[in-house]
């Protein structure tokens, strides 16, 4: 059984961007909270982890996206970064069944950084990095 990535959906406001996914990852919810909730998981598929203080509040510093705070954090469900110049990236993760979770994702930013095909390819990544290898 593999995921599935929904086509993405973005809305403008003024120099504002908001990019929103909804990907079908079958995997449990625990194992797909360490891949966007740890530097080790986000460095996986996302980018380099400098700094992740894994609590509301704490530090952190992705390397494409620079330094900023956590400002959501529960544990298993979202985990949410706020980085410089306005960016925002939020990981919130469903149950889906027994054995699968969705995960919500929402990115904010200013001027013209990201686009939806970036985000395909990195959930892409994610996905397949999640799948039990083949043996």
């Amino acid at each position: 059984m593999s995921g599935s990535i929904e086509q993405g959906t973005s809305q403008t406001h003024g120099n504002t961007h908001i990019l929103h996914f909804l990907v079908r990852i079958p995997r449990r919810m625990e194992e797909v909270w360490a891949a966007v909730a740890t530097p080790e998981g986000l460095g996986g598929w996302f980018t380099a982890v400098d700094v992740l203080e894994p609590r509301l509040g704490g530090a952190v510093t992705l390397r494409d996206l620079g330094g900023g705070r956590v400002t959501a954090w529960d544990v298993d469900r979202v985990a949410e970064y706020t980085v410089e110049g306005g960016g925002r990236i939020r990981f919130h993760l469903e149950r889906d069944g027994e054995t699968g979770c969705v995960l919500r994702f929402t990115h904010e930013f200013k001027g013209e950084r990201e686009s939806e095909a970036d985000w395909h390819s990195r959930f892409e990544r994610l996905v397949e990095g999640l799948e039990p290898s083949q043996t």
